[in-house]
């Protein structure tokens, strides 16, 4: 599969086999998630990675805010990775005392980097992924036990998908989204 075919292809995953992604499988995806870049490669992606059945069946009832579409497609998951990002580095250069402003999010837009990366390489192995939205950051930290300097930035169900491969939704034209200036 090439770049295009994995861009043009990666699909949300919702229904997934009975089957756990094994272990090795999932270190593979990691390894290749690490390469995703971030602010001075400050490298603040951590993934947290389950496919106990307990810990992702407390995360569909306590931490998803009672969204019930969010807790049957967990309960239907066989793994669950948990996004996660050290605090304050991102958008911080410390020793030419730079920081990129008050409203520095750029932690979460390392995170929302390492999370495509993630799910791209995920596709790239064969394994489906769907990333979630409505979650309870600090629940899931909980449920966890995340480490405190870290914080949650988003929950990827993964697995083996179950079913024909989702056709893309119409995209916009590229004119309707790009101009030249």
């Amino acid at each position: 599969m090439n770049a295009e075919e994995l861009l043009r292809e990666r699909r949300s995953v919702r229904k997934f086999k009975d089957e756990k992604v094994d272990k090795a499988i999932m270190t593979e995806i990691v390894e290749l998630s690490r390469w995703a870049p971030s602010w001075a490669n400050t490298q603040v992606a951590r993934y947290t990675i389950t496919d106990n059945e307990q810990i992702i069946e407390s995360i569909a009832n306590e931490a998803v805010k009672g969204f019930s579409y969010n807790m049957k497609t967990l309960k239907n998951a066989k793994g669950v990775a948990i996004l996660s990002y050290v605090k304050g580095l991102s958008g911080m250069i410390q020793q030419y005392n730079i920081d990129s402003g008050e409203d520095n999010t750029w932690d979460v837009f390392d995170a929302g980097i390492a999370c495509q990366t993630f799910c791209l390489a995920a596709h790239s192995k064969g394994v489906g992924t769907c990333i979630f939205g409505v979650i309870d950051q600090e629940k899931i930290a909980e449920l966890v036990n995340l480490p405190s300097d870290q914080s949650v930035a988003a929950l990827i169900v993964y697995g083996y998908e179950e079913g024909e491969h989702a056709q893309a939704a119409q995209r916009k034209d590229v004119d309707q989204i790009l101009r030249f200036v």
